[in-house]
């Protein structure tokens, strides 16, 4: 679980990335290219978090 949490974080970051380079860029082609390359992480990212949401409901639930 620690490995998809961390894949999770680099994927976090690659967005954000990913933003920051479109904002930036001048050339409509290249922002084009760094808008899909965040999306595709986006939905990455989602995958993992559902990976792990499905990880947590196999885990016995603490009694209280």
């Amino acid at each position: 679980m620690k490995d998809i949490r961390a894949h999770l974080e680099k994927l976090e970051v690659q967005i954000a990335e990913c933003e920051m380079i479109r904002d930036l860029a001048t050339d409509p082609k290249k922002r084009e290219l760094f808008t899909r390359l965040a999306e595709h992480f986006r939905v990455l990212a989602a995958e993992l978090e559902r990976a792990l949401a499905d990880q947590n409901d196999g885990l016995p639930r603490p009694r209280g």
